[in-house]
């Protein structure tokens, strides 16, 4: 393979040929603005803890999924050392707040680089309720709950991702349908690129195949028709 080179030095206001990028070729900010357009839509973790002198905190991470379900565990990551993850390596302990259109605005005021003695909740009018098996608060205007507990840190980049085990989960009920939560009826909210943020849209059902339908169907779909 021939060295990788950058089609272009810097973004471009408009590609006149498609683009081609060595990500160290651009400033990181230019970097972070083509990834995070890229990798869309992003779920957000409204993720609240307590510091260790007491004060409560909660605050937005957009880079955020589940990693794994038996038992669950979730993993959101923190540019920098900030005071999310600073508190979560003193207590161990962290609640992810599912982000919904109810709640946005107040979710993006507390995105604001509040001093780390300022308590998010008093200034974004938030209710702190109890979590039932963690100690850290949740957002009580939040629908949907994940308490978990710290499992690990693992440092990628600038990146400290946080995994944690889902060790205890509450579901508002007017969320519930048919027996699961009805994605329609929490009205998620997810990130886009910049101050961009997106609901469902169009929601579509695509059942996933099994290996036997797909063999049958080329099976199928090989044999002449007459």
């Amino acid at each position: 393979m021939s060295p990788a080179s950058s089609s272009h030095p810097a973004p471009p206001d408009q590609l006149e040929r498609d683009l081609e990028l060595v990500p160290g070729d651009w400033d990181p900010r230019q970097v972070y603005a083509l990834m995070t357009g890229l990798v869309v839509p992003r779920p957000i973790a409204w993720v609240s803890t307590f510091a260790p002198n007491g004060v409560r905190n909660v605050a937005p991470h957009s880079y955020f999924n589940v990693v794994a379900h038996e038992p669950p565990h979730v993993v959101f990551s923190s540019s920098g050392e900030k005071d999310t993850l600073r508190n979560v390596r003193a207590n161990g302990a962290f609640v992810v707040n599912l982000v919904t259109t109810d709640v946005v605005e107040a979710m993006n005021l507390t995105a604001a680089d509040f001093p780390p003695d300022e308590d998010e909740f008093t200034w974004a009018q938030l209710t702190a309720g109890p979590a039932v098996a963690v100690d850290a608060p949740r957002v009580v205007e939040a629908r949907a709950h994940l308490e978990c507990r710290l499992v690990e840190e693992v440092r990628a980049g600038n990146g400290h991702l946080v995994i944690g085990e889902v060790v205890h989960v509450h579901v508002d009920a007017s969320v519930w349908r048919d027996g699961q939560v009805d994605a329609e009826l929490l009205h998620p909210v997810a990130r886009l690129a910049g101050s961009r943020y997106a609901t469902l849209g169009e929601v579509f059902e695509l059942p996933r195949p099994s290996w036997s339908q797909v063999r049958d169907t080329a099976r199928d779909e090989a044999v002449p028709r007459r």
